[in-house]
């Protein structure tokens, strides 16, 4: 299985052993990549916000990059997410493999599927998230010994974050974790027939879960503190799912 790495908020390509800057023409848009190994195994890094995370969620160009990725042959995805948490069990620096996705979101493209070849096609998405590509998080995590909790991903539009009343909703909803950017790329993946899996490491607690505003400063914090420990398990990981031959997920 050829592999790519979404890096999210605090994640670049330098946790790869080797980069080449790399870019390819998709019908959504231009898209800048990294050819890359880690651990002697090729990977596609796809910096999520752009170089130097001057994109806002809003305004990423989801299609365009999972478009990119799978004209580069791509086959499974693992993309890190920094989220805030909705339960008080899951303090910053816990690490969540995402297992489904609730959709705040407005306005964006979500989909390769708009009807213009008059075709009106629906995706499932009842299982999100690649259940290989997660066992594989979970057994390259219990090896390690780094622990890993599972959740769902509540996805907002941003660029602001939540009010505490929204954080309380969601979680009366069922959510677990919040960010702003899952979707649509989880849904466009699977559009694609691309596995995909989450990896969301908690950065600080929701709106109104902890005294203080959330800022921005705090996230990269805990995303530093967090990264070597994150490097050396999506490194196992990306050997394992490598091995897999096929996912008829």
């Amino acid at each position: 299985m050829k592999l790519a790495l979404i890096g999210g908020s605090g994640f670049s390509a330098d946790m790869l052993d080797t980069a080449k800057a790399q870019s390819v023409s998709t019908p959504y848009g231009l898209v800048n990549y990294i050819d890359g190994c880690l651990a002697g195994t090729n990977v596609v890094f796809l910096a999520r916000h752009g170089a130097g995370h001057k994109l806002p969620p809003h305004r990423i160009n989801y299609r365009a990059n999972i478009a990119a990725l799978h004209s580069l042959g791509v086959e499974g995805i693992l993309a890190t997410n920094a989220v805030g948490s909705l339960r008080l069990s899951l303090l910053p620096g816990s690490l969540v493999v995402l297992n489904s996705f609730i959709d705040f979101t407005s306005g964006r493209e979500g989909t390769f599927y708009d009807g213009d070849d008059g075709q009106v096609i629906h995706t499932d998405v009842t299982e999100p998230f690649c259940p290989a590509l997660r066992k594989a998080i979970f057994t390259d995590g219990a090896q390690l010994g780094i622990p890993l909790s599972e959740g769902c991903y509540v996805c907002t539009n941003g660029p602001r974050y939540e009010t505490a009343a929204e954080v309380k909703a969601f979680a009366l909803l069922g959510g677990d974790v919040v960010g702003m950017t899952c979707v649509p790329e989880v849904v466009l993946a699977r559009e694609k027939g691309i596995c995909y899996a989450g990896l969301g490491l908690v950065t600080n607690m929701a709106a109104g879960l902890a005294a203080g505003n959330v800022a921005h400063e705090d996230v990269l914090h805990v995303v530093n503190a967090k990264a070597q420990q994150v490097k050396k398990l999506l490194t196992n990981v990306i050997q394992r799912a490598a091995a897999i031959d096929s996912c008829t997920h």
